[in-house]
């Protein structure tokens, strides 16, 4: 799978080297990725737990997992500046049963500008064209209203409660 472009942002699949460059030389990831990362990188759940186990999927199997793990979300990079990284989201593994679930986490200093809804609609979009999924799900927190809005606006339906008490599950069927 190669990256994903929308109208003001571009997707990149996680790969192993990211995972290794992340979890030992952090420093590096903006050379890696040919893009400023804030202060403020990772964001929300995207964090070493999740790194190692991002990296323990790619170990096991790299080309079953590309591109059903996280993804680097940047700006496209307009004429004389760098992109940014602004989020990181993604899949939680390859369709089971014609079933993703996905997950994304805008940096602070990027939201409230619509990038959570750009990406879970080229997510959505990138998932039903491969062939393999009909259905996606989402989870978030009953508190995280802008969440809930952006599965909304992304044809996202409520179907009630997630994994723990305080999740709400959303789901979008082909």
């Amino acid at each position: 799978m190669t990256k994903i472009e929308t109208q003001r942002l571009v997707l990149v699949p996680l790969t192993l080297e990211h995972v290794r460059v992340e979890l030992e030389q952090p420093n590096r990831l903006a050379e890696l990725l040919g893009a400023r990362v804030p202060p403020s990188w990772p964001p929300g759940e995207y964090d070493r737990n999740a790194l190692e186990f991002f990296q323990a999927r790619l170990e096991t199997d790299a080309l079953g997992y590309h591109g059903w793990l996280s993804w680097y979300v940047m700006t496209l990079a307009e004429a004389g500046e760098q992109s940014s990284l602004v989020a990181g989201a993604g899949y939680l593994g390859p369709p089971d049963d014609g079933t993703v679930e996905i997950g994304y986490s805008v940096v602070p200093e990027a939201r409230r500008f619509g990038y959570a809804t750009e990406i879970v609609g080229a997510l959505v979009r990138h998932a039903f064209g491969t062939g393999a999924v009909r259905r996606i799900v989402a989870e978030t927190t009953a508190s995280n209203e802008a969440s809930q809005r952006v599965l909304e606006r992304n044809g996202f339906v409520a179907t009630g409660a997630g994994r723990d008490a305080a999740s709400v599950r959303f789901q979008k069927l082909r």
